[in-house]
Parts: C-alpha cells; structure tokens; sequence
C-alpha cells in the first residue's frame, strides 16, 4: 500500500483505504480531496488494447475498469452518492471480450449504468485519447456527463456541493481476476474544476494513491504484480499504471465497423473544430485551457464536438455469435450479486435508447448492492445485454428504475 505524503493528507489517504482496501478486486487508485468546492472533474486516457487469456472462467466474470468518479458530498460518509465514468473490458468465457466506456450513477434510492456508444470509436482499442468529464448544472444538485466533451447523460440522485473539503475525485484501475489480465500503459491524467469555473490539478499534499498488488520486480512476478507511479512532487500531473500477465499480451483484436469519422471543420458554438480535434489526440488534458471557446462551450451547450457527437458506431463484437441467455443469466447474477435462480432473462426489442435492435433483458427481484457494494442494499435491478455480442448496454436498480 502505497501513499502520496500522508502526514499532510490524512483525509484522502483514509478515504482510499477505507474504499478500495479489504475488497475482493484488485486497485491502482488515487484519491483525491481538492480542500474545496468542487463543480467539476475532468480525466484522459487513451483506449489501450487490454488483453485476457483464454483459460476457461466459468465461475468468474473477469473485468478491467479504469475511470473517473466524484463524490459531491462527502460529510456524512466517504460512500455518500457518487457518478463514475470511465473504460471497462470483459472477460465471460475463453474468447469472448467486450470492451466500451459508460458512466453509472450511485444514489440514495438505487442507481443506473449506461454504455457510451457516439463518438470517434469509443469501443476499439485503437490507442486513441478520449476525455471524461463530469460538469456540475447551472442551478440545483445534478451534474452532466460528459464524453470527448459532448454530454451522454445527467443524474438524478446526487447531493450538493458544500463549503470545505467534504468531496473527492478519484481515478485509477480496477481488476477482477487480475492473474486473466493484461493491461498496457495507462496515463490518467485528471483536473477538477473550482468555484471561479477554473480547471486546476490537485494538490499533490491532498492526493493518497493506493495499490492491493506489489510493484513488479525480480522478486514480485507477473501475473501478481502492477505498476504504478504518481507524476510531479506539488500537483497531481498523471497517475501512470500497467497490469502486465505472465503469457504474453493477446494482440488487439480489429473492430469491422467504420473507421474514424472524418474530422469536422470549421467554427462551431465558438469551438474551432480542427483545432479540437488536434487538441484531443496531442494533449486532452490541456484542451480546456488551449482551445479558444472549448471551456465556455462546455459549461453553456450539449455538444461541443461535431465531429464526436455525429460519428455513432456500433458495439464491438469480439467472439461473434448469439450470446446466450443462461451466460447473460450468470453475468448480471454476478454483476448484482444474486443467486443467478433469482434471475430472468427473455428476448426484447432494443428501443430507441439503445444502439442495437434485439436484446436481452435481465431482471431480477432480489436483494441487491447493485454494481458496486456501498453497505447498501435496494430491491431488484433490471439490465439489458446485446442479445448478439453479450455487450452490457444499460441497467438500473433500486427505485431508479423508477425514474
């Protein structure tokens, strides 16, 4: 375990081992709390091609996640109401994988997940850099989420933002089932933005990383071992982690949909497009600052990237084929932790809201913690799976399935 100047960051560092130590799952994590009102957070990474064996899991759904999470508010608990969005990889059986961003949102009555399927290749793990932000709204306690700086969707169950340091921003990697995976290079680099609407990095004095796996070495091998390093002695500048596995690297499987859209040009809502689109693939994190318009745009409109929000792609299929009802049966069980004997899966019509015509749609009463264990429980959860790829698509629990 590893963290960043504890004497002067108490409050992160117990916030990470109190989130992300004695769990099943394997982190390279950062927390971070900025010691002020935070009305945004924004993060950058590039889709790298992670790889799994092919060992049979039948028992286990392997994942891999990187992403951005916030928590408004965290004067009650360090679990109070969170959004998260990020990267996530799949692993159901030997060959089959999937692979996408989504953002899901943890509330006091249940919560809600949903894939981010428009944009410049979201599901190909072509190396490309894609940006994640959260975006307070103008008036009331919701914020907007927003991917390659278009908004995906907004919340509807989060606290307000007080005065003071109750709130924190978190990035980093997650595993399940580590010694399946590899995962190359990742350079996470995170900004929050602060009451005068201006984007900063965190302190360093207020950052505490956290790692549930040994540096590697001679003496600590792959596959249980990871790399991770915090970048620059005074400010959060990037939080750089890898996951290497024994056997080499699977090599990236191709996507058979379009290619990259072609670029927008010209000015669009006081954005120069072209000068986005550089921005995005040579420094993301300095987009909102050097792009001319870009950070105004964002705090004013939906859509701030043509060329992202009219390129919609559909879903990676790695290992095609019809996925079947009993795998998705086992998955959401396990996903949702419920007995899978608690679990219906039947064929449906995808709807409008979804970006694939025939799914299959997972329900289940039972107990539920729903995607991730905050000590809470809510009754039921309803999700919907590509009934093609087996690509997870949305899913709700609790009360917010209500909403």
């Amino acid at each position: 375990m590893n963290f960043a100047t504890p004497a002067q960051a108490s409050a992160p560092q117990f916030a990470c081992e109190l989130m992300y130590s004695g769990n099943i799952a394997t982190y390279a994590m950062t927390c971070s709390e900025p010691g002020e009102p935070m009305f945004g957070g924004f993060a950058t990474w590039r889709n790298v091609p992670v790889a799994f064996d092919q060992v049979d899991t039948p028992n286990t759904t392997v994942t891999f996640s990187n992403y951005l999470r916030l928590t408004p508010n965290t004067e009650a608990s360090p679990f109070e109401n969170n959004i998260e969005v990020g990267l996530y990889a799949e692993k159901t059986g030997k060959t089959t994988q999937t692979y996408g961003p989504r953002w899901t949102e943890f509330g006091n009555s249940g919560g809600k997940a949903k894939a981010i399927t428009v944009g410049v290749n979201p599901s190909v793990p072509d190396g490309r850099n894609h940006t994640y932000m959260l975006m307070r709204k103008s008036s009331g306690d919701q914020w907007d989420v927003l991917y390659d700086f278009n908004t995906v969707g907004s919340t509807t169950d989060q606290l307000e933002v007080i005065p003071g340091s109750t709130n924190r921003i978190d990035t980093g990697m997650e595993l399940l089932g580590h010694q399946h995976t590899d995962v190359p290079q990742i350079a996470n680099r995170m900004q929050f933005m602060d009451g005068n609407n201006t984007w900063r990095q965190v302190a360093t004095q207020n950052t505490a990383t956290i790692v549930t796996l040994p540096s590697c070495s001679t003496a600590n091998k792959p596959p249980n071992c990871l790399n991770a390093k915090l970048t620059d002695a005074t400010s959060f500048s990037q939080w750089t982690v890898s996951k290497p596995r024994k056997a080499a690297a699977l090599a990236p499987q191709s996507n058979d949909g379009p290619g990259v859209s072609p670029e927008a040009k010209g000015i669009y809502r006081g954005v120069d497009q072209a000068e986005l689109q550089a921005c995005l693939e040579e420094a993301p994190d300095r987009c909102l600052e050097d792009v001319p318009g870009l950070a105004e745009c964002v705090r004013n409109h939906r859509v701030c990237n043509v060329s992202a929000s009219t390129s919609e792609l559909p879903i990676m299929r790695r290992g095609m084929g019809e996925a079947k009802a009993e795998s998705v049966r086992q998955r959401a069980a396990s996903a949702f932790g419920v007995p899978v004997g608690s679990v219906e899966a039947t064929a449906a019509t995808g709807g409008s809201s979804l970006p694939v015509e025939e799914v299959w749609s997972v329900k289940s009463t039972h107990s539920t913690p729903g995607l991730r264990d905050t000590g809470k429980t809510f009754n039921g959860f309803h999700a919907s799976y590509s009934a093609q790829s087996g690509e997870f698509l949305e899913a709700c629990w609790g009360d917010m399935c209500e909403k």
